[in-house]
């Protein structure tokens, strides 16, 4: 079992942001579930550079068909009822990346994450961000950006969130928080490293590394 979250080893410049963010946290050779994995991406990088023992949940019936057909440890399934069937500890990191917004029940996916899983990684976009405030605040209608990019009426997500509401949350489950970034979607890192109030206002998306009390 890996000690600690592994150190920058690691750069697919063509992957998804929050996703090579996450492939950095990842220490070599560990038990990696990715929940809402997509059509594998993350899985295929974990295995091949990391030597990782990757495989995944996704909810998709097209995407995760495409991942098995990839040769990929893809299962279709749901994460808000699904998670119950793993025994605990199984893993050694639990990822849900961009999805937590998505589910239906985030406070009981995040522990069962943890039920199973000796760390959690998340990642989510950033309600909180300022030009999400100030598209509210000036024409009074829902955001639609790269981020939040579909009209409310036909987005799948149900409970956005900021960094704020994220960080008070694991204070009340008990989680310890490892590591947190904020970040925008062109690949910045965003200097706020200790300032969450700040981070909160500017960062398009964060992504914290956990682990239980």
């Amino acid at each position: 079992m890996p000690d600690a979250p592994g150190e920058v080893r690691f750069v697919a410049k063509n992957m998804r942001l929050d996703l090579r963010l996450i492939a950095e946290m990842v220490a070599p050779g560990a038990r990696v579930l990715d929940i809402g994995c997509g059509d594998g991406e993350l899985i295929a990088h974990l295995t091949r550079e990391k030597g990782a023992d990757a495989r995944g949940i996704e909810i998709d019936m097209a995407e995760a068909t495409q991942a098995v057909a990839a040769g990929l440890p893809v299962i279709h399934g749901d994460a808000d009822t699904d998670l119950a069937f793993y025994p605990d500890g199984a893993f050694d990191y639990v990822v849900l990346s961009r999805t937590l917004q998505a589910v239906e029940r985030p406070r009981e996916v995040l522990r069962q994450m943890l039920r199973i899983g000796r760390y959690a990684i998340v990642s989510f976009p950033n309600f909180g961000h300022w030009q999400l405030r100030w598209t509210l605040l000036t024409a009074g209608r829902m955001p639609d950006n790269e981020t939040w990019d579909r009209p409310w009426y036909e987005t799948p997500n149900i409970h956005p969130c900021t960094i704020r509401d994220f960080f008070m949350l694991c204070a009340m489950e008990g989680y310890v928080v490892e590591r947190w970034l904020a970040v925008d979607d062109k690949g910045l890192r965003s200097p706020w490293k200790r300032s969450p109030w700040l981070a909160n206002l500017f960062g398009e998306q964060g992504l914290f590394l956990l682990r239980r009390g």
